[in-house]
């Protein structure tokens, strides 16, 4: 797809909401890998992250941050018309996690709702979808829910969230401008290998083995390859962030904020200083609320800097990347948004 542009669209609102649970990398290890996983933390720039209770899903987190934002904007229920959830951690396989949103919160049966299967890279893509359809003419209100349960006790790396978009159309929205990638020739590099089709869980996949510092790893586990994760977030990211600037013709003293998937410290930073920005343009939350999958760059702007773009319009270049592997970049206008504070669930 690469480069494009929606019109008529408005950012209306979003809110973001995380588990109360509280997990440190550091204090919270075993006391035989606490000196490793303090250099660890040094690396990744991640000292504690936000776990699910065990009852608790993405949809859980999602349905209170939809609330919240519904009851802020004053939107009618039967005035949405579209529902779309992107997620990696559905409710269940079948059926599509939307479609039981659409009961929960009550939205009406001409309710459009479906899932999209993405992670890091999700909100981008989430936004150009719901976009389009509102651009088209064929919706007017819609939502985009955005989050993942990913959280594990032992992986220092990832968070939970979920988060709520508000779109709507609006003749006179200023232009959003997209750029969005993908390359599964990667798709190993970030991947579950059991539970689907292709591989099916089945009473092999339920014997652990330990490793060397006596902590449990399954068969099932999530495979992240971490060189060819850093190879490809710091050679695509940069260029699709020039790409679309140079297509919105915007400068990097027009935009007020670049917000990128908090990744962590070593991708991240990379990523700025390729692009030479200043760290008072690129907010981060890596540090409290480590790797949230694709609701980081929501998470990010409510809990950074929810307060300035309530106070006045601002424009954001947001860059999504990860799985897949897939990447986007968008540049956006808020203007007048409705954003609650964050929600802790």
């Amino acid at each position: 797809m690469g480069l494009s542009t929606l019109r008529n669209v408005r950012y209306a609102g979003m809110s973001s909401c995380v588990p109360k649970r509280i997990l440190h990398n550091i204090d919270d290890a075993p006391p035989k890998i606490r000196s490793e996983r303090e250099r660890l933390v040094r690396n990744i720039g991640i000292h504690q992250r936000r776990i699910c209770a065990e009852w608790q899903t993405f949809s859980d987190l999602a349905f209170d941050a939809t609330g919240q934002l519904l009851d802020a904007l004053q939107w009618q229920r039967e005035d949405i018309d579209a529902l779309i959830v992107v997620t990696q951690s559905p409710d269940y396989l079948i059926p599509a996690t939307a479609i039981i949103l659409q009961d929960r919160l009550r939205l009406t049966n001409t309710t459009i709702a479906f899932d999209i299967n993405l992670g890091c890279s999700g909100y981008p893509f989430g936004l150009h979808v719901l976009g389009s359809m509102i651009a088209s003419g064929a919706v007017k209100k819609g939502l985009v829910l955005v989050g993942d349960r990913c959280a594990t006790l032992n992986d220092p790396l990832f968070s939970d969230a979920g988060t709520v978009t508000a779109l709507e159309f609006d003749p006179n929205a200023p232009d959003m401008y997209f750029d969005l990638n993908s390359d599964g020739s990667g798709h190993k590099a970030i991947m579950l290998p059991v539970g689907g089709h292709r591989e099916p869980f089945g009473p092999q996949h339920v014997v652990p083995t330990r490793d060397e510092d006596g902590l449990l790893h399954w068969p099932g586990d999530l495979i992240l390859d971490g060189p060819a994760v850093l190879s490809f977030s710091t050679q695509q990211v940069p260029p699709s962030v020039r790409r679309v600037m140079e297509y919105a013709g915007v400068a990097t003293h027009d935009i007020d904020y670049f917000i990128f998937h908090q990744a962590n410290r070593m991708i991240n930073e990379t990523i700025r200083k390729k692009l030479g920005l200043p760290s008072e343009k690129v907010p981060s939350t890596l540090s409290d609320f480590g790797n949230t999958s694709g609701a980081s760059l929501p998470v990010t702007m409510t809990a950074r800097i929810h307060e300035q773009l309530s106070q006045r319009g601002h424009k954001l270049c947001l860059g999504g990347f990860g799985i897949g592997l897939s990447w986007g970049t968008c540049i956006l206008d808020i203007e007048n948004a409705v954003l609650p504070p964050l929600l802790v669930s």
